[in-house]
């Protein structure tokens, strides 16, 4: 069955209709439990701002959708799963390392670094980090010079 989502944010909201589990995945869930902003209803909306309704129900037809009635027969016709949903949903998978092509490498780790609280590491130390899986490590970045 589809799915029906409705994101909000004070008096603002914004709809998508007969979603399927893959597309809920890909525009919603990702972005959502990973607190990056979802893009919906050419808006972007923040997790910590919103809320996030999903209902799981009957596929809409055009003649359901139109004059703005769409989330109203949603409503009547679909089921509220949003706990479940977002209580079953597998964690993203977020990438392992990124590489970052730059003319002047230097420049560019000095421009990501800026404001955080870098240390260097010999590189012996970062392997052993990165093969152990430390839980403390996001993600490693590799600059190199184009």
């Amino acid at each position: 069955m589809p799915f029906h989502v409705e994101v909000s944010g004070g008096i603002n909201h914004a709809r998508a209709f007969n979603l399927s589990l893959e597309e809920l995945r890909k525009t919603v869930l990702e972005p959502w439990l990973t607190e990056r902003p979802v893009e919906l209803g050419e808006q972007r909306w923040e997790p910590r701002e919103s809320a996030l309704r999903i209902l799981e129900g009957p596929h809409l037809d055009p003649p359901d959708l139109s004059f703005g009635q769409g989330w109203s027969n949603a409503e009547r016709s679909a089921e509220d799963v949003t706990r479940r949903v977002l209580e079953g949903a597998e964690p993203p998978k977020l990438p392992d390392a990124f590489v970052v092509a730059a003319e002047v490498p230097e420049a560019t780790v000095a421009e990501m670094l800026g404001g955080q609280q870098a240390q260097p590491v010999a590189l012996s130390e970062a392997e052993k980090r990165i093969d152990s899986r430390d839980p403390e490590i996001a993600a490693v970045i590799l600059v190199v010079k184009r």
